[in-house]
């Protein structure tokens, strides 16, 4: 452990160095292929040579095998980044103009780089083989799914898998500190795009139309209405509108107007129940309005669910990295998304939190424009998933 602990110190500045070669060069959703390239260089040059490309797009998926007869431990990292215009003025800003790294997947990639380079140096230790999982399309959910059509699973397939999200998720964690929860940790993550139609016409004579702007007003309204009055108290879930677009002049009733907005749960029954509901109060809404209501329900990641088992080795590994005192169980989940619940849903695994807050002053939240990281503490990320991929069995 001690001999894990100092390599990863001591790798940390290469680990900033590809962390900052991805965030200067952010891509989108499943379109990532200049990252994929770099991550299959990188890998290549550490003498990993079973190493599939494309994988669900533009994924990567590289084997690394153990002397010792084991088991398969999968580690993912995803590599997506957002449509948000940089504001940070770092030196390694992003060269993209409206793309950037708002969300830690450059610092994944970077720290599973590291894991990677540790249990390469490390194969006569190694029981069993790991497979390193790169992962396009995390924030719209498509990549997780996409990777596990195209085989990710297996060949061989997984007996465990694990990752760690960075940053400034959870509150009370100080950087550098390791952050675990047994069962729910993230919520299911669901969208709905609701078009009423009506009657259009002129502002003066509202009688002689059927107003959807109305519709998606009193609509709003009662859905709220399902999650206070028809979900378990008990069930955490919550229904946000982000966007009602309706209407092009101020004396003009138009005849259709659109309303966009999230479903997001950790019980299952509450996710369904929420789904169905939404689309018969918008539908009898309209329909009461003398309208129509067209409601398109998108499902995206389920409740990322971690496994009792695999979360207690983890913690244990974490532990010999950073001290049982830096070591901290998250008290809530948080009800943002994660399609790493797919990969959960397959195989037992665990997702922790590697806190990575940077100096005093303002801290910007995830997808902000100047979001950053503590990039000094990198190095526990690959410290605790090598130790882990070394001992866990």
């Amino acid at each position: 452990m001690a001999d894990i602990k100092e390599r990863a110190k001591a790798l940390n500045g290469e680990i900033v160095r590809w962390r900052r070669q991805v965030h200067q060069n952010p891509e989108l959703g499943l379109h990532t292929s200049m990252t994929e390239t770099f991550v299959v260089e990188r890998l290549r040059e550490m003498g990993i040579d079973e190493i599939r490309a494309g994988v669900g797009g533009h994924g990567v998926a590289a084997l690394v095998r153990g002397k010792k007869p084991g088991k398969v431990l999968g580690m993912r990292a995803d590599m997506d980044a957002l449509p948000v215009k940089e504001e940070t003025g770092l030196p390694f800003a992003s060269t993209v103009e409206g793309r950037m790294h708002a969300c830690g997947h450059d610092a994944h990639v970077a720290i599973l780089l590291g894991t990677a380079k540790i249990l390469a140096e490390s194969r006569d230790d190694l029981a069993g083989a790991v497979k390193l999982i790169f992962q396009p399309s995390e924030e719209d959910s498509e990549g997780a799914l996409a990777m596990i059509r195209d085989g990710v699973l297996e060949d061989p397939p997984l007996d465990a898998i694990i990752g760690l999200h960075t940053g400034n998720l959870w509150g009370g964690l100080r950087s550098g500190m390791v952050g675990y929860r047994h069962g729910a940790l993230m919520a299911a993550a669901d969208w709905f795009t609701v078009t009423f139609e009506g009657r259009g016409g002129h502002g003066a004579t509202p009688h002689l139309t059927v107003d959807p702007i109305a519709m998606a007003c009193q609509a709003f309204s009662a859905i709220q209405a399902v999650v206070s009055r028809e979900k378990s108290p008990l069930a955490p879930a919550v229904v946000t509108v982000g966007r009602i677009e309706g209407g092009s002049a101020p004396n003009i009733i138009g005849s259709t107007c659109t309303m966009e907005g999230t479903i997001r749960s950790l019980d299952p029954g509450t996710r369904s129940l929420l789904a169905e509901r939404i689309k018969a109060v918008c539908e009898g809404v309209a329909l009461g309005m003398r309208g129509r209501a067209d409601v398109r329900l998108t499902r995206g990641a389920p409740a990322l669910i971690n496994d009792q088992g695999v979360t207690d080795k983890l913690r244990e590994a974490a532990a010999d990295i950073v001290g049982e005192g830096s070591v901290a169980a998250i008290a809530e989940p948080t009800m943002g998304g994660e399609d790493m619940a797919f990969f959960l849903e397959k195989v037992p695994g665990s997702f922790f939190f590697l806190p990575s807050i940077p100096g005093e002053g303002v801290v910007h939240p995830h997808h902000h424009s100047k979001f950053d990281l503590d990039e000094s503490v990198f190095w526990i990320g690959s410290a605790v998933m090598a130790h882990f991929a070394l001992t866990w069995q």
